[in-house]
């Protein structure tokens, strides 16, 4: 028998931003709690949103009243911190998870690692950025890259993440970036996109890419398991709290 730990892994889900928020918090507090093994997700947000961090204060009215393919942009808060993000045409990954060893980032590189080996596999080299002398006054999360995003080998940002740690448990969560419409993030930010890269890839075989890769990097068996009608009412009430 294997004595690998087993991670759960929740299906693909496509869901509006304050559901998907409400999802990665509820899934803490079980872990944080113990009702809950360790999980791995994947997932996007409809409709597009764009999702300001914990102690993000300010952010221009204009984005209250966007809108992409005839449908009103989301303005949702995350649990965790950094700025603002652009959820139109990228994947959401997000990893919860307890004990890894050393300081903040140091688990912020050990979860790092499946990205970088599952996009490797795929025939993309990631590296991480540096901070650029804008990272404090720039409102774009992808508008420059620090030692917490994931950068292609021509400088653009294929990657930001996030984290929120209670005690030894820690929720990281982050944007891949695949096919991002130029327009609405100048609309956005009001700067161009810097390299707008098009992968070959289906959005199948990249998740399929980073699962296999997660299972290397945290050397854990998963389990697929949908939520339960239970687990849905449970996220639900927790949507109504934050």
């Amino acid at each position: 028998m294997s004595n690998k730990q087993v991670w759960r892994l929740i299906p693909f889900l496509e869901a509006s931003g304050n559901v998907q928020m409400a999802i990665d918090k509820w899934l803490l507090e079980q872990h944080h709690l113990r009702k809950h093994p360790p999980t791995l997700r994947f997932y996007t947000w409809s409709p597009a949103a764009i999702s300001l961090g914990y102690h993000q204060k300010q952010y221009p009215q204009a984005w209250e009243n966007l809108t992409w393919q005839g449908k009103k942009l989301d303005v949702v808060r995350r649990p965790t911190g950094g700025r603002a993000v652009l959820h139109q045409g990228d994947l959401t990954y997000a990893v919860i998870t307890s004990g890894l060893p050393g300081n903040r980032l140091q688990a912020y590189t050990k979860i790092c690692e499946f990205l970088i080996r599952g996009w490797r596999s795929l025939g993309v080299e990631l590296t991480y950025g540096t901070a650029g002398r804008g990272y404090i006054h720039n409102p774009n999360c992808f508008g420059t890259a620090t030692g917490a995003d994931l950068i292609l080998p021509n400088g653009a940002k294929l990657i930001g993440s996030a984290q929120l740690k209670r005690g030894n448990i820690i929720l990281q969560h982050g944007s891949i970036r695949l096919q991002p419409d130029a327009e609405l993030f100048a609309q956005v930010f009001g700067t161009e996109l810097f390299n707008n890269v098009q992968f070959p890839h289906s959005l199948e075989q990249i998740i399929t890419a980073l699962i296999a890769a997660a299972q290397d990097c945290f050397d854990m068996e998963i389990e697929l398991k949908p939520f339960s009608q239970l687990e849905w009412e449970e996220i639900m009430a927790f949507n109504l709290c934050i």
